[in-house]
């Protein structure tokens, strides 16, 4: 199952947006304030909230998805006292957000809700295939691998200032490893990412350590970030959380990662990607933007090609816009390039006025 459409009006940022996606690799880039965050937990929330339904028992209806979307929404987004209206575009009087979240089975789900609703969304249309399979899962910027042994209880019991996305990897985080063998398309990608960290995952009551090779293992909180991320994704593979029936959410994955680390991560990317999983990264980062771009450009002849979606968004008068294209060179609005390109400019005059 593929996310092939999402189309918005007046929801947080955006007047109206109607995008269409890759099933493979979409790569989201723009300006701080664009919405490229919000269009993560927008695309994560519907799905989420949709896998719920079918997994719990009895028929679905339109309560159950309203009282699952609802949920995920204050979860994810967290607005302030829980009120859902508060995702609407912000102008004054009356106003409404409408959602329509498209997929390439029978998954469709649309429905909106006025500025001035608290925990209500009206359910226009919904349809459920079979979601058994089907895993949404969402990295954030921080990681949370090394405070996994309390982190869920606390979540549980506590209100602490953590958006749901770091509550639901969690509890992919505590589902213990499948039983039999590894695929084929699993060991592809878990050695993409054992080159990269140098080892391998291990997980004991709670607990993640790094076994690095010809050194022991490390406990989760010894290593640095990014390879606690990389990390993150190699247990959830070996768990069966991302396969090839997931959508894979990673919002900044250049965060605490140190540029050497980006060409490997991408091409273990790349990697899910083949094995069928469907790929949405943000990135503010020029290293993600070029390499992704790399590989869509120079793909190997030896594996089937993937399709690749640079998506820019940027500030126009009237709201965000937003253009796709199939590399990066196309785009006509890229802030990561023009402000390298300024960057460039600027040692220039310096060099000359020196």
């Amino acid at each position: 199952m593929k996310l092939t459409n999402l189309e918005l009006s007046n929801f947080m940022i955006f007047n109206h947006l109607d995008m269409n996606f890759s099933p493979n690799i979409n790569i989201i880039s723009g300006e701080n304030s664009t919405g490229k965050t919000a269009l993560l937990k927008i695309l994560y929330s519907c799905m989420k909230s949709g896998s719920k339904v079918y997994a719990a028992k009895g028929d679905i209806t339109k309560e159950k998805i309203e009282s699952a979307l609802v949920g995920k929404l204050q979860g994810v987004f967290r607005p302030d006292k829980d009120s859902v209206g508060r995702l609407v575009n912000r102008r004054q009087g009356s106003n409404r957000a409408d959602i329509s979240l498209k997929m390439d089975t029978k998954y469709n789900l649309k429905f909106g809700f006025g500025n001035r609703q608290e925990r209500h969304v009206e359910i226009l249309n919904a349809e459920f295939p079979d979601m058994k399979n089907v895993t949404p899962v969402y990295l954030p910027p921080k990681e949370i691998i090394s405070a996994m042994e309390n982190f869920g209880a606390l979540y549980d019991e506590y209100h602490i200032a953590f958006e749901e996305t770091y509550y639901d990897l969690a509890r992919l985080l505590e589902k213990p490893l499948r039983k039999g063998k590894n695929t084929a398309e699993q060991n592809k990608v878990m050695k993409s990412f054992e080159e990269i960290v140098n080892g391998s995952i291990v997980q004991r009551d709670k607990n993640f350590y790094l076994k690095v090779k010809g050194a022991g293992e490390f406990e989760m909180g010894l290593v640095s970030e990014g390879y606690r991320k990389l990390s993150t994704i190699m247990y959830l593979i070996l768990s069966g959380s991302l396969s090839k029936e997931s959508v894979l959410f990673w919002d900044e994955p250049e965060t605490n990662m140190n540029p050497k680390m980006i060409r490997p991560m991408v091409e273990a990317v790349v990697a899910l990607a083949q094995m069928g999983v469907q790929v949405f990264i943000t990135t503010h980062d020029y290293f993600v933007q070029q390499c992704f771009n790399m590989v869509a450009e120079y793909q190997s002849s030896k594996a089937e090609p993937l399709e690749y979606k640079f998506i820019s968004l940027y500030k126009e008068e009237a709201g965000v816009a937003y253009e796709i294209t199939d590399n990066v060179q196309s785009l006509q609005h890229n802030a990561i390039m023009e402000e390298f390109d300024e960057l460039y400019d600027r040692e220039q005059e310096l060099m000359y006025d020196n």
